[in-house]
């Protein structure tokens, strides 16, 4: 990609967890960086512009991505279990709000669209989230088919780090330890996972511009594969106190246990940094974060 071409990118679902790290790569990267999302970003940085709107609203997102060169969609629905329990606002967003984001795109006659899916699509696992990507990933490539639409499609595994949201599982772990000096983990306790810091998962969205990712379905998921109880063991030494260490049945069959992948006829590459964040030190800074927060309700509560 040649440093003097136009560089507009705008980041739909850009106030949340991923969204937001991959404005500020993109930003750092030099580009001109539009954020669109249904609720104004507390993370924009002065020279991002910000677009409040609705993703399920074609006029909302065709105004927004008018103009752009490089569009990144990070609108969803990602939570299983909220996906579960109200299956129609999840074919809204995940599925509608794709086939809103590429028409658009195609109108604007953009340079590459970018989609945030999940190996969840490799999975038998999953339930209506699985479905929603799927169907996404289906709409992009007859977007393509028909239209030759510039396209990636980036699925992406585990991710942990900071403003992560209330489903995060490291996140959640954290919090909890600090909050109630207990670790709870709902789900299988032989649950592997291959944990990608989301400052690595950030640049590694930026990286795929490059001409080769065009038209590719790429992995992007961590270096090793953990026990989830190794984990929480390792949250456990890093924790000012030694917290009770609970596995407890998962709410429903959603989420797999050991791997994704189920036999599919079309599978992706794998991509990984060379320099990436160590799982230690970002489950030490997601500690830092915890504790800021914990440590302003408190002065908050005192205030009030």
């Amino acid at each position: 990609m040649a440093e003097n071409q136009a560089k507009v990118a705008i980041v739909l679902g850009g106030s949340g967890f991923l969204g937001s790290y991959v404005a500020d790569e993109l930003s750092r990267r030099g580009f001109v960086v539009r954020v669109f999302d249904k609720i104004p970003s507390p993370y924009i940085l002065p020279d991002q512009q910000m677009i409040v709107g609705d993703i399920t609203n074609i006029s909302d997102v065709q105004s927004a991505i008018n103009g752009c060169d490089y569009v990144f969609n990070f609108a969803s629905v990602s939570d299983i279990e909220e996906a579960a329990s109200d299956p129609i606002r999840t074919a809204t967003v995940n599925v509608l709000g794709v086939v809103n984001s590429i028409e658009a795109s195609r109108n604007a006659e953009i340079r590459r669209y970018v989609l945030a899916s999940s190996v969840y699509v490799y999975s038998r696992d999953g339930g209506i989230y699985k479905a929603s990507k799927q169907s996404a990933e289906s709409f992009v490539e007859a977007f393509h088919q028909a239209h030759s639409i510039s396209h990636t499609i980036l699925r992406y595994g585990s991710l942990y780090g900071r403003r992560s949201g209330v489903h995060n599982t490291i996140g959640k772990l954290v919090r909890e330890c600090l909050e109630k000096k207990t670790l709870t983990y709902y789900g299988n306790e032989n649950a592997v996972r291959e944990y990608i810091h989301v400052e690595d998962a950030a640049r590694l969205s930026v990286d795929i511009l490059d001409d080769e990712f065009d038209g590719k379905r790429v992995l992007l998921t961590g270096t090793e594969r953990l026990h989830v109880r190794e984990i929480m063991e390792m949250i456990a030494e890093i924790a000012p106190d030694r917290p009770e260490i609970n596995i407890k049945p998962p709410p429903s069959g959603l989420h797999y246990a050991v791997s994704p992948y189920s036999f599919q006829p079309r599978l992706g590459q794998k991509l990984t940094v060379k320099n990436f964040v160590d799982i230690g030190q970002g489950i030490l800074d997601c500690f830092e974060e915890a504790h800021e927060q914990t440590k302003d309700k408190r002065h908050h509560n005192k205030v009030v």
